[in-house]
């Protein structure tokens, strides 16, 4: 039997000041973990809480496996793969039994776990059963932004029962929403979007949307048709009052748009209508995988802009995503 590969390498952590550090750490593969070449990493908005942190940067990695674990069962060396947001679960619990490892307790999850690496970097190392074999027709650069920012958006209409027949409402058209109109079409749904002016209204309807409504300036929205199921995207929170109006009886809410602050909404049109408020993170490994296929058969791919992997690219990367500037997500390139 082989020694087990231990290999030293570069990774790019936050700081304090915000300043992008150049850094090295080392890790053994163990046997159920896989060394993966990082190729592409995406640039999330969570990536920007994480920057004044001393940690890897980045969570959405596509690579080529180098080597494996003596204990791994199904990938091996020359493999494209990708990860996400979740990097472990204890598999025992209720929430991993039942097909809901994303709620796991203990969890193991960017920011808050294998704080010395990321996908910003040279390499990394993982556990082979979170890591996922991307499928023919998908590109490694179209496919790094999928691993957050397409989970996110997709969970929710793959998970509770959307179907072709249903209105879904987008609100915003950044980094997450124009994925969420993309893959809401393809499904083949009415897909409504909702953005601050019509500076967007063409890109929308090319994308896939249906229905366009500028809100800047409204208090209320005149819609041709209901909406069934809602994803906020925005960082800041909509006009609550507003956006609930536009909904269905029965309608459903998921605000994906990571706000800091209370989520302050008019209680009476919850009670009265019966919507329901839905929290969901990322995705579960089965829905992942779904999103990754469904993204390569129906062509849906990320709007993106390439950055090199370096502490330059990096911070332009940053520079551009915390200024709003970016159309629609940044892609850094080993």
């Amino acid at each position: 039997m082989s020694a087990p590969v231990s290999k030293t390498f570069t990774v790019f952590k936050g700081s304090e000041s915000g300043a992008i550090v150049e850094s090295q750490t080392t890790r053994t593969v163990g046997p159920e973990q896989v060394l993966v070449r990082i190729t592409h990493s995406g640039l999330c908005g969570t990536d920007c809480h994480v920057k004044h942190l001393d940690q890897g940067l980045g969570h959405e990695g596509v690579g080529i496996v180098e080597a494996v674990g003596s204990a791994t069962k199904r990938l091996k060396a020359g493999d494209v793969v990708g990860w996400g947001y979740v990097h472990d679960t204890c598999g025992l619990c209720q929430q991993c039994l039942s097909g809901n490892e994303t709620f796991c307790h203990d969890r193991q999850m960017y920011q808050f776990a294998n704080l010395d690496q990321g996908s910003l970097g040279t390499h990394a190392v993982w556990l082979e059963r979170f890591l996922f074999l991307l499928p023919s027709g998908l590109s490694p650069a179209h496919a790094a932004p999928l691993m957050c920012g397409g989970a996110t958006v997709f969970t929710p209409l793959f998970t509770m029962g959307v179907k072709a027949t249903d209105t879904v409402g987008v609100v915003g058209i950044g980094g997450l929403g124009h994925l969420a109109i993309q893959f809401a079409a393809k499904m083949g749904c009415r897909v409504v979007v909702f953005s601050s002016t019509d500076s967007k209204r063409a890109e929308a309807m090319a994308l896939g949307a249906t229905e366009f409504y500028a809100t800047r300036g409204k208090t209320t929205l005149d819609v041709k048709h209901r909406v069934n199921v809602l994803l906020t995207t925005t960082s800041q929170q909509p006009d609550w009052g507003m956006m609930l109006g536009v909904m269905e009886m029965q309608g459903k809410v998921f605000p994906l748009g990571l706000s800091h602050g209370d989520l302050n909404m008019p209680y009476a049109p919850i009670i009265a209508h019966g919507l329901s408020i839905v929290g969901c993170v990322v995705a579960t490994r089965y829905v992942h995988n779904e999103m990754l296929k469904f993204a390569a058969r129906h062509d849906v791919k990320p709007i993106i802009e390439e950055f090199p992997m370096s502490v330059e690219g990096i911070e332009a990367a940053y520079d551009k995503l915390e200024n709003g500037h970016i159309r629609y997500r940044a892609v850094l390139k080993n």
